[in-house]
């Protein structure tokens, strides 16, 4: 029996259910999701295998226009996304055109399969969905075209059929019983973050990084110490709150998600420093993970 196996990379604008969708066709809760714009900064890939089949998936950061170097660097695992891909998912919504010229003329003219992925159909009404139906079909007229609700895991059975179809045959990329090519500490580190996002407004959520400075596990409990950096003094004082309230409530509801995730007891232990300006500092970004040109 032969194998197929292929990268199929998630692109679109932030906000467009790229993250929901791709945990939705894992099954698995992977990349974090908010209702902010760029939750997502890395290139994330969650594997999923059969017997005759393994489809590596790229979630990737939304496709924005860059102010810092961390948008370039993100920018970068996108464009990165897209010259490995086997098949490519554009994923858009009812009334975002998605209008990057670069993109999409990079998608035309390669041979790489492209499904459009129209998600959050179960907020339109069916003239809209209609509408961008035909839109996107005369403005990819080779790609598969497909209504979906990630969220409501309404017709993702097609797009997986779609995948399954244009998938290569190849063997195997990673082990079988592999799901990610991230490490525990990163996954760790991202729902520090999302707590940061979920409870924090305006800039303060965009000018944070955690790191994972420690990883201790002992005979019944795991000791993680993280640190989050910010970009000013003032933002510091933020996310500490009061008498170190807030800082307090972000580390209980991260902590009640992270023995979740690694199914253990953990201590975890949140410190807050200032790196100045880290979103421009090429060092700073490479010491987080970014690629960085």
């Amino acid at each position: 029996m032969s194998h197929k196996a292929g990268f199929v990379s998630i692109i679109g604008y932030p906000n467009v259910g790229k993250s929901t969708l791709m945990n939705a066709l894992l099954g698995e809760s992977l990349s974090i999701i908010t209702p902010k714009a760029q939750t997502t900064r890395h290139r994330i890939m969650g594997i999923f295998s059969a017997d005759d089949y393994q489809i590596v998936y790229s979630d990737t950061p939304g496709v924005i226009t860059p102010h810092y170097k961390l948008h370039r660097a993100m920018m970068s695992a996108v464009f990165a996304a897209l010259d490995d891909a086997d098949v490519v998912l554009l994923v858009t919504e009812p009334n975002n055109d998605f209008r990057q010229a670069e993109i999409l003329s990079k998608l035309k003219e390669s041979a790489i399969p492209v499904i459009v992925v129209i998600n959050k159909i179960d907020l339109g009404n069916m003239t809209v969905l209609e509408t961008e139906v035909a839109k996107w079909m005369k403005l990819m007229e080779n790609a598969t075209v497909l209504p979906v609700s990630a969220l409501h895991n309404l017709n993702l059975d097609q797009v997986f059929k779609a995948i399954l179809h244009h998938l290569p045959e190849s063997p195997a990329f990673y082990p079988k019983d592999e799901l990610t090519d991230r490490s525990q500490r990163f996954f760790i580190s991202e729902i520090i973050r999302e707590k940061i996002l979920l409870n924090f407004s305006q800039e303060v959520p965009y000018s944070t990084e955690v790191a994972v400075e420690s990883f201790k596990e002992e005979d019944h409990i795991t000791r993680i110490t993280a640190t989050i950096f910010v970009a000013r003094d003032t933002q510091k004082g933020i996310l500490l709150g009061h008498q170190g309230s807030a800082i307090k409530n972000l580390g209980t509801q991260a902590r009640r998600d992270i023995e979740a995730f690694l199914d253990k007891h953990i201590f975890l232990e949140l410190r807050v420093k200032v790196a100045k300006d880290w979103r421009e500092d090429e060092r700073a970004l490479k010491r987080f993970g970014y690629s960085v040109e």
